[in-house]
Formats: C-alpha cells, sequence, structure tokens
C-alpha cells in the first residue's frame, strides 16, 4: 500500500560472538584501547547524519572537552520539542549526549545515562558538576550509571518512566538486539519514542565479519541487516520504524576492507514510538502549529513527512496515530481525513541505502514524500 512501510524479514539470533565474549570485547575496546575519537580506525562511531543547527552548536560549546573527545557516536540523536522530558540514554559513554539534552529539557527535565563501561561512567559522572554551574541549574538533572541497556531493571529503572529514549551507535554492540528494543519499549511511556543512530549493513554479515575483534569494536561486525529492524520493532510493540536520515559509513583501511568484501555500511537514525492500542483511527489531515524551538517554521519530521506552518499536510494512519499520542500532540491540529487523499501519497522510503541513493542523485532536492507532492518528485 502506498505510504506504509512493510519491510519483509524476520528477527533471527546473530552468529558471532556470545554475549559474553561481545561484553568483554566492547568493554576493553572502548574502556582500553580508545581513548579518544581520533584512536578509530573508520567513520562509523564519529559521523554525523546532518549539520548541527544553531541551538546545538551553541549547546556544545558548553560541554567540558574532556567529554566532547571521549565521545563516539553516529549520529545526532537530539530529537525535537524535548522542554521538560525525562530522557533515557541507552550507552552514554562521556555524557556528551546527555549534556546537550540536559540543556534542552531544562532544569525542570530529567537525563539519565546509562553504559557499561566503568571508564566512561567516570568520566561523565566527573563533570556533572562543571556543567550544572555552566547551565545555571541549582541541582542537578542528570544523572550517569553503570549498567546494561538490555537489563535495565537491574538498574532500577521503572516500567513507564521516560518520555524518550535515545542511543547513539551502541546498539550494533549488543548481541541481543531484540531485548535492547524490549527494554526501551517497557519504559517509555505510552506515547513515547525511541530516537537512535546506528550502523546498518546492506546484507546479512558473515560470521568472519562478526567475530573480527576491530570490526565489532569499531561498530560494523556487530550491524544489523537493516531490514531485521523493521521485524524487530514490529515484535516488540512499536510503531513501523520512521527513517530519518542516512550517511555513508567510510572505511580508510584496506585489511578491513578487504574483509568485509562488497557489503555496504550506513549511519542512519530512526524514530520508533509505542502507540497506544486503539490509537490508529485511519488518515488524517496535519496542520503544523509552528513554534517548536528550533523548528519555529518547518518541521522534518522524518524522510518521509515535513510538516510547514499553517500548511494542511495528508498523513496515513501511522503517522496520524503516532502525532495524536505522542509528545507532539499539543503542536498540531489534526483531522480525520474523509477525502482519502492518502491514496496519492508516494511509497515511503524505508531503505537506509536507498535514501542515500536519492541524497547524493543530482537534481532538486527531495521533497518529503507524505506531502502529495508533484509528479517525479521522489
Amino acid at each position: 500500500m502506498p505510504g506504509r512501510c512493510r519491510v519483509s524479514g524476520r528477527s533471527v539470533a546473530q552468529p558471532g560472538q556470545s554475549p559474553a565474549e561481545a561484553l568483554q570485547l566492547e568493554a576493553d575496546y572502548y574502556g582500553n584501547e580508545l581513548q579518544k575519537s581520533e584512536d578509530l580506525k573508520t567513520n562509523a562511531c564519529v559521523t554525523l547524519a546532518r549539520p548541527l543547527p544553531k541551538v546545538l552548536r551553541d549547546a556544545l560549546e558548553r560541554v567540558h572537552e574532556e567529554v566532547v573527545a571521549r565521545y563516539y557516536g553516529c549520529g545526532l540523536v537530539i530529537p525535537e520539542c524535548l522542554s521538560s522530558c525525562r530522557i533515557l540514554d541507552l550507552g552514554s559513554g562521556s555524557g556528551r549526549d546527555c549534556y546537550l539534552l540536559s540543556q534542552l529539557v531544562g532544569e525542570q527535565g530529567h537525563v539519565t545515562g546509562i553504559d557499561m563501561t566503568k571508564g566512561q561512567v567516570e568520566v561523565a559522572k566527573k563533570h556533572i558538576g562543571y556543567h550544572m554551574d555552566k547551565f545555571g541549574y541549582q541541582k542537578p538533572n542528570v544523572e550517569f550509571l553503570h549498567g546494561y541497556m538490555e537489563k535495565l531493571g537491574d538498574a532500577g529503572l521503572a516500567d513507564e518512566s521516560y518520555d524518550i529514549v535515545i542511543s547513539n551507535c551502541v546498539i550494533n554492540l549488543a548481541p541481543d538486539k531484540k531485548a535492547v528494543l524490549q527494554e526501551a519499549f517497557r519504559v517509555l511511556k505510552p506515547g513515547g519514542e525511541m530516537y537512535f543512530s546506528d550502523v546498518y549493513a546492506s546484507q546479512h554479515l558473515s560470521e568472519t565479519i562478526r567475530k573480527h575483534r576491530v570490526l565489532w569494536g569499531e561498530c560494523l561486525a556487530g550491524a544489523l541487516y537493516w531490514k531485521y529492524l523493521y521485524s524487530i520493532a514490529e515484535e516488540v510493540g512499536f510503531s513501523p520504524p520512521c527513517l530519518v536520515t542516512a550517511s555513508p559509513i567510510t572505511i580508510g583501511n584496506k585489511e578491513l576492507e578487504g574483509i568485509i568484501g562488497d557489503c555496504r555500511f550506513v549511519s542512519a537514525t530512526f524514530r520508533l514510538f509505542k502507540v497506544p492500542g486503539g490509537s490508529q483511527a485511519g488518515p488524517g489531515q496535519v496542520i503544523y502549529n509552528g513554534g517548536i524551538v528550533g523548528h519555529e517554521r518547518e518541521l522534518v519530521f522524518d524522510a518521509n513527512f515535513t510538516f510547514k506552518e499553517g500548511e494542511v499536510v495528508h498523513v496515513d494512519a501511522e503517522m496520524a496515530a503516532i502525532l495524536r499520542s505522542s509528545r507532539f500532540a499539543e503542536e498540531f491540529l489534526i483531522q480525520a481525513d474523509r477525502a482519502s487523499c492518502c491514496k496519492g501519497l508516494k511509497e515511503k522510503i524505508c531503505n537506509p541505502f536507498q535514501l542515500l541513493e536519492q541524497l547524493a542523485a543530482p537534481g532538486p532536492a527531495c521533497c518529503p514524500g507524505g506531502t502529495c507532492g508533484p509528479p517525479g518528485c521522489c
């Protein structure tokens, strides 16, 4: 059906490292071998999917230099409409994203970071006082926990306790990716969102790749075949993934290139929503009210939907349900689409490698697929 993302694929156990072996590899690589981002051998864990807007550039300037130097990530995991939100960062590392988010949720919001690498958690904790003074907060609105994203309950994180869960280039390091998404789903409030960047592969990875120590630490050996994300999300209970953006991953190492062969990797950002049962009532017409900080006139929600202030946009049932049930509900005027204009919606872009090709193609910029754009666009 046009306008819907349906990707065939099934969730399977991935060959390679055992859970214990994978966790030890990760701890050693990120705790001992890597001391700064320049030590990485590919751009998988340092690439940004899109330029930082000014509000985030200004916020980043207020983050301690050691925290920034120890940062490893593959995208921008700062969603919109964050005031007073409770946010959980899975694999928070040195805390860079947490300290950015701390400024955006405000003193009434709260950010929790959890990471399995003690050294990284220690770096993040060491600078809490520095950042609260810098932000002018009377008390900390951030905390950092040592723990595992597959077992958030062991760290004391309760059901339905967060508005947003983020992660930045860490789910690929989890042997059991379904467990990570299940835990994220559990701790999210109804209508909550998981907004995350990660590395994805264009095909199934061989066991040789999955067992390669450096490729594992560089976030490539654990990369999910992109179609599986859709299967896992559905199994867990999330809405179909919304592809936000994608950027290519380069490997400047001949030895690693030879091992990888013709497989390609991409850094992609997705958003998943915990839509309450019964919220999906059909397609809709929505009008963005405008005013979200940093997105006052235009909100680029994902690769398929862009909302401009005051303009009517026809959306499918999935997007209508997301907007109705999430923190974005008050930012939109939402009505049922009786005219079924959505029959004219183009097929959604689901494949991050397809999005890369479109972004690299010459010609006019691609318009969002959810705006009933002119023929030939997208």
